[in-house]
């Protein structure tokens, strides 16, 4: 296992489109084991792919306190989704302390391929729901602060420069 490097936003590669998993061989299963110690360690409750550079259709997620009840989709599609609507308060290892409120639907069936390569389909809800689409948008070449306004956009790109400014000046 080993864990790998997270992409910050605006890095532009979080914007690639993920291509489908061809098959779930050694080198998948590799990437899922490094994926969920990176997303434990980091530490959070979801990891795409996407986000540690590589763009095929991999998510981990584990909800659990205890970082026991591990996750994986690959290859996730939503194959329904309700019209009632939630807002959840999101956060993102890609977008380090920035947090706002994204409406999603607040229920959803999903069919993937497990860890095995087994072809699996969930009802999800709450915030299962919130976190596989928060993870499908990333293999979607989409990351949460563009579901926002364009003004908290903007907000949130000074907030990242100065973060970045701020880290420069503390190395030099």
């Amino acid at each position: 296992m080993a864990l790998l490097n997270i992409l910050h936003f605006p890095d532009p590669r979080l914007h690639k489109v993920a291509k489908p998993v061809q098959a779930v061989d050694a080198r998948i299963k590799q990437l899922v084991s490094d994926m969920a110690q990176t997303m434990y360690d980091a530490p959070g409750i979801g990891l795409a792919a996407t986000q540690v550079d590589v763009h095929e259709r991999v998510i981990v997620i584990d909800l659990s306190d205890e970082q026991n009840e591990l996750r994986v989709l690959i290859n996730p599609e939503i194959v329904w989704a309700s019209d009632e609507i939630q807002t959840y308060e999101e956060g993102c290892l890609s977008v380090p302390g920035v947090y706002d409120e994204v409406k999603r639907a607040s229920e959803i069936k999903v069919q993937f391929l497990d860890q095995n390569g087994a072809a699996q389909t969930i009802e999800a809800d709450g915030l299962l729901s919130v976190c596989i689409q928060h993870e499908i948008d990333h293999l979607n070449g989409k990351v949460f602060v563009e579901r926002l306004s364009s003004l908290k956009q903007s907000r949130i790109r000074t907030k990242i420069a100065k973060q970045k400014r701020e880290q420069a000046t503390a190395v030099s």
